[in-house]
């Protein structure tokens, strides 16, 4: 090597170890937006006022929350290397949807998200896909000035008396009305797949007022339009304190899970940064922040509630044993036929 070229080679060499010590950081700025769904109403109050710009102030970065629904239609319409979500937030039956077509991870772990460690055991079971943040337990709301019995069991909504004033779900479009078409089937059959007894039992339920979401539910309670209603208890306990003459009844043969999912979507350009968001989620005080202002139970063993909270919330290794999971696998396979019976049914 010639006296000339040896110094060029050594400028060369130079050059591209500074290009390549400013590649970082170059890479670093063009990664700073993270692309999120989340709630509404009091969930996106506090997502907004505090959450995200905590988030955003901690790792250098601006988050894009996207709170109009239908989320997963929009996922799906995006092409699978450029997802429009980095993290979709859904429950768990639009997860199965998700997961089936590829478009997010089958499942979260402590080396992605450290803090999945300390979740309880069905916040990552075999029944979800991603992790479950929260959970509210889905149950039956009741009038308490309405002379009720508070329920003791799911079979109390088809008490006669209820006739007109019971509440549930449109079931093609809401994944409560599905799981409590499963339940039915728990109750008065051999178990959540007994389709057959859950059927007949659904059909016993008729005259019956049916809305598309929890909201309609909570206003249908509130306004006595209907006295007793399949709901989730956070719906019935985000009004404690407010004087209303509603409460929240634990049936006997269990409540459902109706669990508040994360999940990264495979082709995020940002897939640290929404490992890191989900952790942040997962961490105790944002837990506990999240869980108070909503009524929401924490996945997290760590977090310590305000005696009101604990009290009614799941948040112990036995509260939590009494979460029955729905098999949205085995239901979304089924889901055309199981709208197309019910629509029959609750026509005729």
């Amino acid at each position: 090597m010639s006296r000339l070229s040896r110094r060029t080679a050594l400028k060369t060499v130079a050059a591209s170890a500074v290009a390549s010590l400013a590649a970082p950081a170059i890479l670093h700025a063009q990664v700073k937006t993270l692309k999120i769904t989340t709630w509404g109403g009091k969930w996106g109050e506090i997502m907004k006022g505090t959450v995200l710009p905590a988030f955003e102030k901690e790792f250098k970065c601006t988050v894009s929350a996207d709170q109009a629904f239908p989320f997963l239609p929009k996922l799906q319409a995006s092409a699978k290397n450029d997802p429009i979500y980095d993290v979709l937030h859904t429950n768990s039956n639009e997860q199965w949807k998700a997961v089936e077509e590829g478009i997010v991870l089958p499942k979260i772990t402590p080396k992605e998200v450290p803090n999945v460690a300390d979740v309880y055991p069905y916040a990552v079971s075999e029944k979800i896909v991603g992790v479950s943040i929260f959970t509210s337990a889905i149950g039956l709301a009741y009038r308490t000035d309405k002379g009720l019995t508070p329920p003791k069991s799911w079979k109390d909504l088809a008490d006669r008396k209820l006739d007109g004033a019971r509440g549930g779900y449109i079931i093609p479009v809401n994944s409560l009305g599905q799981a409590h078409l499963m339940m039915l089937g728990k109750v008065y059959g051999k178990g959540m797949q007994d389709l057959d007894a859950a059927y007949k039992a659904l059909e016993q339920l008729k005259p019956i007022k049916m809305v598309d979401f929890t909201g309609q539910m909570e206003k249908m309670l509130l306004s006595g339009e209907v006295s007793m209603g399949v709901i989730h208890d956070s719906g019935v306990y985000r009004y404690d304190g407010q004087n209303q003459p509603v409460d929240f009844a634990i049936p006997s043969e269990g409540v459902l899970a109706l669990e508040q999912v994360l999940n990264v979507t495979p082709g995020s350009k940002v897939k640290e940064l929404a490992f890191a968001y989900i952790d942040f989620m997962l961490r105790p005080d944002v837990q506990k922040q999240l869980a108070e202002g909503v009524w929401y139970s924490p996945s997290n063993r760590k977090v310590k509630l305000d005696p009101r909270y604990d009290a009614k919330l799941f948040n112990t290794e036995a509260k939590v044993a009494q979460l029955i999971q729905p098999d949205w696998k085995w239901y979304n396979a089924r889901k055309d036929d199981i709208d197309a019976r019910v629509a029959r049914l609750l026509r005729g």
